[in-house]
């Protein structure tokens, strides 16, 4: 007997649970990608993340709200000065925000501008020890972090990386340039008296080297 004809006629079944077999398969794994898959709305929050960074954009978003913390927070440097003296470490406490080098002071400075040396002018303020020197920095250079570390709401967890953080910093130093030093000639400014707010970060208490968010010439 010729056994042919039955071997024939299965063998279209076992192609069909083959190709079904398959496309189950296909369906599981489209189904697995649709699920590990965040539809992102152009101009939503979750898109702005994913953008490219930009110094420049976060420095225009970020110094108007330091400034305005700064000027908030900051205290008479007379008052300042004495609670240094007496405990450098409670006055840092107290009045500033910790960094890995030094805390970070907001300070009001009623004085007299003097003389400019490297992209600084040193302010005479009543009421300081004499033995403390205190500097403002008028650019056209503007250095350290001392604005991006002011409030404590700007970490490094925040960037990818060093050089982000780096970036950042400097970014608001710039928008803080255009904001403060614009209309202020600093080699004009010797004798002059004057209203300084800003930062300063406190390592030597008889140098301070103030990062100005508001710069008032009488």
């Amino acid at each position: 007997m010729n056994t042919q004809p039955a071997h024939a006629a299965s063998a279209p079944g076992k192609g069909n649970l083959k190709i079904i077999v398959s496309a189950i398969a296909a369906i599981v794994v489209i189904g697995a990608i649709a699920l590990d898959t965040k539809v992102v709305k152009i101009g939503s929050e979750s898109d702005v993340r994913q953008q490219a960074f930009s110094p420049e954009t976060f420095g225009a978003e970020q110094f108007p709200k330091i400034q305005a913390d700064v000027e908030k927070r900051a205290v008479a440097a007379s008052e300042l000065a004495t609670a240094i003296v007496a405990d450098k470490k409670a006055a840092g406490e107290k009045y500033g925000v910790a960094t890995s080098t030094g805390p970070v002071i907001p300070v009001t400075l009623n004085g007299t501008f003097g003389a400019r040396k490297s992209n600084t002018n040193e302010m005479k303020i009543d009421g300081l020890p004499p033995e403390t020197v205190v500097r403002v920095q008028t650019g056209p250079a503007v250095n350290g972090t001392d604005l991006r570390d002011a409030t404590g709401t700007i970490e490094f967890g925040q960037f990818t990386n060093q050089i982000q953080y780096q970036d950042a910093g400097s970014a608001i130093n710039n928008e803080m340039k255009k904001a403060v030093f614009a209309g202020l000639d600093p080699d004009q400014i010797d004798g002059k008296t004057a209203t300084v707010v800003g930062v300063f970060k406190l390592i030597n208490p008889k140098s301070w080297l103030v990062t100005p968010v508001k710069v008032d010439v009488k």
